[in-house]
């Protein structure tokens, strides 16, 4: 059974940091290329950063320099290093695995930056 498990959203303060983790079991996870997505209130998704098989990686314009995808495939983990928060980063954060026509998401984590 293909799992996809997202971790370590929270409330931060604008200018903060947080490290998102996103774990998937049942799948050869080396294959995957290893996305985030993000959906705030009333907006639609989009993609914020993804990294293929290869480690090359791809950022949205508005987190660039700011945020940090990477992947452990021993652990088929993915992480998404976030710094320089912003109140516009608010969002619920959902990790996704694609690998040809197979599609996997998790159920997102929480992210809210806030004084």
């Amino acid at each position: 059974q293909v799992q996809v498990v997202e971790s370590g959203g929270g409330l931060v303060q604008p200018g903060g940091s947080l490290r998102l983790s996103c774990t998937a079991s049942g799948i050869n996870f080396r294959l995957y290329t290893m996305s985030w997505f993000r959906q705030a209130p009333g907006k639609q998704r989009e993609l914020v950063a993804s990294i293929t098989p290869g480690d090359g990686s791809y950022y949205v314009d508005s987190v660039k320099g700011r945020f940090t995808i990477s992947r452990d495939n021993a652990k088929n983990a993915v992480f998404l290093q976030m710094n320089s928060l912003k109140p516009e980063d608010t969002a619920v954060y959902s990790c996704n695995a694609k690998f040809v026509s197979l599609d996997r998401w998790g159920q997102g984590t929480q992210v809210t930056v806030s004084s």
